[in-house]
């Protein structure tokens, strides 16, 4: 007897039969075409697309651009994960507690006290408290690093706060408020509230001065554009030997403070000061790579003496970044983030193009950095230059190596004359020019081509006239605020400056052409030149340094590890022996 199957039986048989062939299929397609992973790559292949950073902050793994199937695992490699023997490589410390997380936002924002508000936020103050300690959750915070108030006729955007004991200062112990306002000669009313550990309360004095860190003749001078200010609060004798814990700027009195600054004071614990410290204002380098001539200008100043520089950065090439790092981990170098406050663009590409068409603000905008570094290190320097990196203070005497020799030859001419140390020495600036012939035809010999400032040794035979283009070394027990080129008020009275003797020393300023205000004599600059190897008589150990870090960063050509003799220089046409990456 036959046996017929249903029709709804021979669907379900159909179906059945129809699912064992695709799955054959299925596994005779992974069989075939998936590539078995051995255990070295699948380390290597970043699973969620992140990139896998060492302690570097390098990519770990192949340095190509993956695609979108470098991100899946094959079946054996997926099975062999399963089966634990590889480790995904992801980040697996321990969620950090609250006083860690104090330390690591202090360590981003010095200008805040967190510590203190985490040490004392639970305290419950009187309810007949004038005013009370601000959360640091109710701040105003603008562009990260500003904070702001608010008045009745202006808005202040404040950066940093100081502890100022110097013995010259003829208000006495104070802090002093760094920060931007939008007001010519303020005249709103505002009260400090300086908060000291241990009291409950603060003591609020009213704001002693506006110091203007500008002159109106330079421009911008006009209501509505952000300012530079010096605010100054003076500590009441009841207090002077206390260091405050932070202050506020306030309007009335009692308000609750929308800001509430850290007060510095950096001072060594041995009281002993050391020599030297370059500040260089906000870096603004997103599209030129300057990294190796970065390089040549830290290992140079390293050698004339500089013991710390203190770079302030906006938007910067990753290789300038790269090099900053390496010089941070020796603690050569210390980088700040810098943003601009207000309405002022922070976005990258925008905010450099903004900086180059608006070099007025751009100018008023450097004082922030330039009187932050003065006001953090002034306990601990003899001596602040404030320089671009395009710029060297060169000792001209073959006696004099270093800024020490030199400036204690300048420091006694100085004493001569006045009984007393200047405020400042300036020194003469005179134009290295950059000449696209000598590139074709005048190398230095027995000289890597990538040592810029090496290869660069005829000068304009005219220096810029006194007091024009100069930069100093300031006596931070002097000065009150700085401009790029000079102090612009001084503690005690009137700021004299020391000109050094162009026989001591010269600014040896390396550009392609003038400064837009001395368009006029700048071919005269050009046309009249003389040699000036001064430089050279560094040449050899720069050379052994500068190459010897470059070929640690890895800017060198495998095949030229070394950087090569003469005719080593940046990659340019395939023939050089230095590339970037």
């Amino acid at each position: 007897m036959s046996h017929r199957m249903s029709p709804k039986t021979r669907v379900v048989f159909k179906f059945i039969f129809g699912l064992g062939i695709w799955s054959f299929l299925v596994l005779g397609f992974f069989k075939l075409n998936g590539d078995p992973v051995m255990p070295h790559q699948f380390q290597q292949s970043p699973i969620n697309g992140r990139l896998l950073l060492n302690k570097d902050n390098r990519w770990t793994g192949n340095e190509a651009t993956s695609t979108t199937t470098d991100r899946y695992l094959s079946p054996a490699g997926l099975a062999g994960a399963m089966a634990g023997v590889d480790e995904v490589l992801v980040d697996n410390r321990a969620v950090i507690d609250d006083e860690q997380l104090v330390r690591d936002v202090e360590s981003r924002l010095p200008s805040l006290p967190i510590a203190y508000w985490s040490k004392h936020k639970n305290v419950v103050q009187k309810k007949a408290s004038c005013a009370r300690y601000p959360s640091i959750f109710e701040l105003e915070f603008n562009n990260i690093y500003w904070q702001t108030l608010r008045s009745s006729n202006g808005t202040f955007q404040l950066f940093g706060a100081y502890y100022d004991i110097r013995k010259r200062s003829r208000i006495g112990p104070a802090v002093r408020i760094l920060g931007m306002i939008d007001r010519i000669e303020p005249r709103v009313k505002t009260f400090c509230q300086l908060w000291f550990d241990g009291q409950k309360e603060p003591f609020i004095v009213k704001t002693f001065e506006y110091k203007y860190i500008w002159f109106n003749k330079w421009g911008n001078y006009k209501q509505g554009i952000y300012q530079p200010y010096l605010i100054a609060c003076q500590i009441p004798k009841p207090f002077r030997g206390l260091v405050p814990a932070s202050v506020s700027l306030v309007e009335k009195q009692c308000d609750t403070a929308t800001n509430n600054l850290r007060v510095l004071y950096n001072r060594p614990l041995d009281d002993e000061k050391r020599g030297f410290a370059v500040c260089v204002k906000g870096l603004d380098f997103l599209y030129d790579d300057l990294s190796v001539r970065l390089v040549e200008w830290i290992e140079l100043l390293g050698m004339l003496g500089a013991d710390k520089v203190f770079f302030y950065e906006l938007q910067v090439h990753p290789n300038i970044s790269k090099v900053l790092r390496y010089y941070e981990e020796q603690d050569r170098v210390h980088v700040t983030p810098l943003t601009l406050p207000g309405g002022q663009p922070n976005v990258p590409g925008f905010q450099h193009l903004f900086l180059s068409k608006k070099t007025t603000h751009k100018r008023q905008n450097e004082l922030i950095p330039y009187n932050d570094c003065l006001y953090k290190n002034m306990y601990k320097y003899n001596f602040i230059a404030l320089l671009d990196i395009d710029e060297v203070i060169m000792p001209r005497r073959p006696e004099d190596r270093t800024w020490h020799d030199l400036m204690e030859r300048v420091v006694a001419k100085g004493m001569k004359l006045k009984n007393d140390t200047y405020p400042s020495y300036n020194v003469r600036n005179v134009y290295f020019f950059d000449r696209g012939d000598q590139h074709e035809h005048d190398w230095a010999k027995d000289t890597p081509r990538y040592m810029h400032m090496l290869q660069h040794v005829t000068r304009a035979k005219n220096y810029t006239k006194p007091n024009q283009y100069v930069k100093c070394f300031h006596n931070p027990e002097r000065v009150l605020t700085l401009h790029n080129h000079f102090p612009i008020a001084c503690l005690g009275g009137t700021c004299h400056s020391y000109p050094v003797s162009t026989d001591d020393a010269q600014l040896q300023h390396y550009r392609a052409d003038c400064v837009r205000t001395l368009k006029k004599s700048c071919e005269e600059f050009k046309e009249n030149q003389v040699r000036d190897t001064t430089i050279w008589k560094y040449k050899d150990e720069l050379i052994q340094r500068t190459r010897r870090t470059l070929d640690v960063l890895g800017f060198f050509k495998p095949s030229t590890a070394g950087g090569g003799g003469g005719g080593g220089s940046l990659l340019r046409g395939g023939k050089d022996s230095l590339y970037k990456r």
